[in-house]
């Protein structure tokens, strides 16, 4: 017991240590985005880590919202737009398939499974080229059309796969009492499973919204820049792009985008780490 408590007093500094470091890491950048998007030009420039409270000012903020190069409302305005429609198409399209292959012991239905699985291991980017020639095909090319339709298809994998977890935690018997009632496959999953599945269906919501909030490499490649729409990170892009020198644009512009998604992460970080565990282990 001796040795036990002394083993217990005599604990290696290496993991404080390291988690310091990582705070460091990850709070540094955040300061100067902060600290800096609220300081002149010649102060960022000069001491970029100093903190004058008697020098800062919100001029820069109101700068960037009446910029015509950077319309902070109409961005956000069709970001949120983007992720409205593709959580939804993609609740619809993933929920039933998640359901058939949960419920399914046949090895084709399990092969679809990991077809959606090796979805998830393709980055994103490596798919604009083929993406462009298939939207070319079909007449969707430069359109929001072609940019919901790519966006819903690179969600549905991780969606599928979490629904797939979860609804297999729901006992089988639930869908066969409702079938014995007259509920058809479709209205069983709709009317029954589908509000069980309200943690994993948050989670989903939740990572898709962030990942179609901070997601720049598609809208930038699939949209026309002449078609007028932008998206928070890609209207950035062309606000700044023509100022990159002008420290007191890139910052203010740079934390409007940051700080919703930030926030909006922070306040549901738990609802994603209940919906990822809640269906890693089954009863």
């Amino acid at each position: 017991m001796v040795q036990g408590h002394a083993g217990r007093s005599r604990r290696s500094p290496v993991r404080p240590l390291m988690l310091l470091a990582l705070l460091v890491v990850m709070t540094v950048p955040v300061y100067l985005l902060v600290v800096n998007s609220f300081k002149s030009q010649e102060d960022i420039l000069n001491s970029p880590f100093s903190l004058p409270l008697a020098d800062l000012t919100v001029r820069h903020f109101m700068d960037a919202v009446r910029s015509p190069q950077y319309n902070v409302i109409q961005g956000y305005g069709f970001t949120l737009f983007l992720v409205v429609v593709v959580d939804i198409l993609c609740i619809v399209m993933a929920g039933p398939a998640a359901y058939a292959i949960a419920r399914s012991l046949k090895r084709r239905t399990q092969l679809v499974m990991l077809y959606f699985l090796a979805g998830t291991f393709i980055p994103g980017a490596a798919l604009i080229i083929p993406v462009i020639y298939v939207l070319r095909s079909i007449g969707l090319a430069n359109t929001v059309a072609g940019l919901i339709a790519h966006d819903v298809a690179s969600t549905l994998p991780v969606s599928i796969f979490l629904f797939v977890g979860f609804i297999r935690t729901i006992p089988a018997s639930i869908d066969q009492a409702a079938m014995i009632d007259g509920a058809g496959r479709l209205r069983t999953f709709w009317t029954i499973i589908f509000p069980l599945m309200r943690p994993a269906v948050v989670t989903v919501l939740i990572l898709n919204s962030i990942g179609i909030w901070n997601d720049f490499v598609s809208p930038q490649i699939l949209l026309s820049p002449g078609s007028g729409k932008y998206t928070v990170t890609t209207a950035i892009y062309a606000g700044i792009s023509q100022y990159s020198t002008d420290l007191t644009k890139v910052f203010p512009n740079l934390l409007l985008a940051v700080a919703p998604v930030v926030v909006f992460f922070l306040y549901m970080q738990r609802h994603i780490i209940s919906g990822l565990t809640v269906g890693a282990v089954k009863g």
